[in-house]
């Protein structure tokens, strides 16, 4: 019996080492990443300049606590400042631990505006997390009955629907609406960007914050260091985790205007965020980031990919729609779901599927663009052989 909690239905692989869009299992055998740890390692496994950093940080210090100062925090914090244009920024471990300083941050702007109930406006098909908070944010019934009585505060509205959110304007407790740019748990969704401009402009009308959650969609995953950025919609909370550390966690709720002054000493905390160690992970993450030859490289193997999904399709009616942002890809399938990850990992790739038959790719910006075609040509390979099977 595994002193393990059953929390996830893990795969029979156990992977011991990699380096870039590659890992290696404990018999030697390689695989091609393209999960990138569920949009984690967006830099491949064991870059260089990340090693390097986490290898020198742990030979120094590792935690003092944010009872002190931390150099290394307030390094990371500006160098995220200056390249998002926030004016405050919150450290913590986790997407989750993200969004739910995000959502305090909303309450206590709602509170500190004489709102006695503020509310947050969220999405279908929206994932924000698996705490409670986070948790009462995401949808899916069956994901939060277990854990109900939930917690209060939250609206849900159907996606891209700008008309269910202008029905509410007159709602005064309603304080921030928070909205993944992608829907990654959702099945790969992009949301409209005409959606997101208008909800831009809904929040300007009413004073309302928006807030996105950039956990999966940040960190160069999807062409720029911030969905956003490419969007061209700022939001006044950003929260983001994942790919901010190639794999340290480290999490962080970035804002600017009124909600970058909301919280004050006590309202919130963390013993672990902005270690030493993860905000040198971080570091060295955004600095390489910087080189927007490598944010391009996110279409490129987009695209490869794609195209040679394509060519080895054999029944282009077995593949519902395309969709995503960068090397965020999501295709779905008219073929059943269940067992084409298995199907992928017996020729050495892997792959996720979420959202019932939604083939999730979230592979590394280092990846080569032979590396990309590998990889499109096994997906390829595990829809035709689904397809065969079901008929």
């Amino acid at each position: 019996m595994s002193a393990i909690m059953p929390t996830y239905k893990r795969l029979p692989v156990a992977f011991v080492r990699g380096r870039g869009a590659t890992l290696w299992d404990a018999e030697g055998k390689p695989y091609l990443d393209g999960l990138s740890g569920i949009a984690v390692t967006n830099l491949g496994h064991c870059h260089p300049r990340v090693t390097q950093a986490v290898v020198e940080q742990a030979g120094e210090l590792v935690h003092t606590s944010n009872l002190f100062r931390i150099a290394g925090q307030e390094q990371l914090g500006a160098e995220l400042i200056s390249a998002t244009g926030m004016d405050s920024v919150f450290f913590c471990n986790s997407g989750a631990e993200a969004n739910e300083a995000a959502i305090k941050l909303a309450r206590r702007t709602g509170h500190n505006r004489g709102t006695a109930q503020p509310t947050i406006l969220v999405l279908e098909g929206a994932f924000h997390g698996r705490t409670l908070g986070a948790l009462a944010a995401t949808a899916g019934d069956k994901m939060r009955a277990p854990f109900e009585p939930m917690i209060p505060g939250f609206i849900r509205v159907p996606r891209d629907d700008l008309q269910a959110v202008h029905d509410l304007a007159s709602n005064r407790n309603i304080v921030a609406i928070l909205v993944e740019p992608v829907q990654g748990e959702g099945g790969v969704r992009p949301l409209d960007p005409i959606y997101l401009q208008g909800l831009r402009a809904i929040c300007d009308e009413h004073g309302w914050l928006l807030m996105f959650d950039e956990v999966q969609t940040g960190n160069g995953r999807c062409g720029a260091l911030y969905a956003y950025q490419r969007l061209n919609v700022v939001p006044d909370v950003l929260a983001t985790a994942k790919g901010l550390g190639n794999g340290y966690p480290i999490g962080a709720c970035m804002a600017r205007g009124e909600a970058s002054l909301a919280l004050g000493v006590g309202d919130h905390g963390t013993t672990y965020g902005g270690s030493p160690l993860a905000c040198a992970a971080g570091s060295a993450v955004v600095n390489t980031l910087a080189d927007t030859r490598l944010l391009a490289r996110a279409d490129v193997v987009r695209e490869r990919l794609l195209a040679a999904f394509w060519t080895d399709l054999v029944e282009p009616d077995n593949v519902a729609e395309v969709r995503g942002l960068g090397l965020m890809v999501g295709i779905e399938v008219t073929v059943p779901g269940e067992g084409l990850v298995l199907a992928a990992l017996e020729r050495s790739a892997v792959i996720n599927v979420t959202a019932g038959n939604t083939i999730r790719l979230l592979p590394p910006l280092v990846m080569s663009d032979a590396e990309a075609e590998q990889l499109g040509r096994v997906v390829a390979e595990v829809v035709n052989q689904a397809s065969e099977v079901t008929t």
